[in-house]
């Protein structure tokens, strides 16, 4: 006769355990102690086994009568209910371990084989300062595009454009989650439109007429400079390089006999060695700096930590210096550079392009287009080179023509007074 209410309420302990019985295999078993719990008797494969429901009263007599319907029908469909409650609990203490934060440095790791090591090293900065203290520790399953937005806003309040670059990271986690089933979609997608809408300039760069006085301001901030800084600014001018790839350049990447600086792949953004052709004027810098730093690694070395290359920020205190701050820029001399060489020197597109170490801009170009057009490049360096030696001793003959006018003008008003 199946179990009522009132008889599980009333059951009382006794000196062994003892079993009320209710209907198709589930009891209640009450303890010595008085703790009563529900099991359920089933049959599978020819064996008979038993698996625990639930604590009375938590689990009423109504819920354990539903618990049983269920588990009777998995028995049906084939699945042996111990083993489906423990991998359910197996999924369930997995899932919670799996947080935003592991699953993170797990993407991070795999990525790094493929990855420039200091791509590598800038993607975990950026995952630890923006990410990990405000959703680290959610379990990604538990994780809501909510949370996440609140991350990505706090960020934008002081950063727009790094807000972006967070939200790209975290999808590209949530897409490797995806793939390894530990999530069913990306949390990120549209949230870029709860964000505030953020135009990213160009590198601040001078146009091609400011380019004289610009030389000028050079000139005259020739011996308020570092020379190790001066020089630099000279060289980033003749080879329009990114100004990473200036600053860690090495001594066995440059061929002073052959006049051709070989950056490896693993220092260019394209991943592919570009050779830059060096002209007679940057020559005789890199002889100069020879004679400052030949017996180091870098061509340019930190003053403080002379096994590293310099700072970045060197080139961009000294262009502040200079009085061109937010209106030069390391990279600007790329830009300024191609304009030049296209709009002064005539040449094509394609040939400048291969110098900035451009890769053709869809994959059947790159394809196809083998080209190095080196020899070309290597007169063309040349020539940029040559005018800007040009334009700069043209502009310093204006000064001192102007400096000698005003100091003439001077010693005749003083004679006349």
């Amino acid at each position: 006769m199946p179990l009522t209410d009132m008889q599980c309420r009333t059951a009382k302990p006794k000196d062994k355990p003892y079993k009320l019985f209710d209907s198709e295999g589930l009891y209640l078993e009450v303890r010595p102690s008085g703790s009563m719990n529900w099991r359920l008797k089933y049959r599978i494969h020819q064996k008979e086994k038993r698996i625990a429901l639930g604590a009375y009263p938590k689990l009423s007599l109504l819920e354990a009568r539903r618990e049983k319907d269920r588990i009777k029908t998995e028995l049906k469909d084939g699945y042996d209910p111990l083993f489906v409650k423990l991998e359910k609990q197996q999924t369930a203490a997995f899932n919670h371990a799996q947080t935003f934060e592991v699953v993170a440095r797990e993407w991070h790791s795999k990525g790094l084989d493929s990855w420039n090591p200091r791509y590598g090293q800038t993607v975990l900065y950026r995952l630890e300062k923006y990410t990990f203290h405000e959703i680290g520790h959610y379990p990604l399953n538990t994780l809501k595009p909510l949370v996440i937005l609140a991350c990505l806003q706090k960020i934008e309040k002081t950063a727009p454009d790094m807000a972006r670059r967070i939200k790209q990271l975290i999808s590209h986690i949530c897409r490797y989650a995806i793939v390894t089933s530990r999530l069913d979609r990306d949390l990120t997608i549209g949230l870029e439109t709860a964000l505030t809408k953020y135009r990213k300039g160009h590198f601040a760069s001078i146009d091609i007429d400011e380019l004289p006085l610009f030389l000028l301001a050079l000139h005259h901030h020739k011996a308020r400079l570092y020379r190790q800084t001066y020089l630099a600014i000279r060289l980033l001018f003749l080879t329009f390089v990114r100004t990473s790839e200036l600053i860690e350049a090495k001594w066995t990447e440059i061929d002073l006999d052959q006049a051709m600086w070989t950056i490896p792949p693993e220092r260019m953004k394209m991943r592919s060695p570009h050779l830059v052709p060096l002209s007679t004027q940057a020559l005789a810098i890199l002889i100069e700096l020879k004679e400052l730093n030949g017996h180091r690694e870098y061509v340019f070395p930190s003053l403080p930590r002379p096994r590293k290359p310099m700072s970045k920020g060197a080139i961009l205190v000294a262009l502040k210096r200079m009085g061109y701050s937010n209106r030069m820029t390391g990279h600007g001399f790329r830009s300024l550079a191609l304009g030049i060489l296209k709009e002064k020197l005539g040449i094509t597109h394609e040939i400048a392009d291969r110098q900035l170490a451009h890769a053709p801009r869809n994959s059947t170009d790159r394809a196809y287009d083998r080209a190095k057009f080196l020899p070309q490049r290597i007169m063309m360096m040349q020539q940029y080179a040559d005018y800007l030696d040009a334009v700069y001793r043209q502009e310093l003959a204006k000064d001192n023509s102007a400096k000698t006018f005003s100091c003439h003008n001077t010693m005749v008003f003083c004679s006349h007074v």
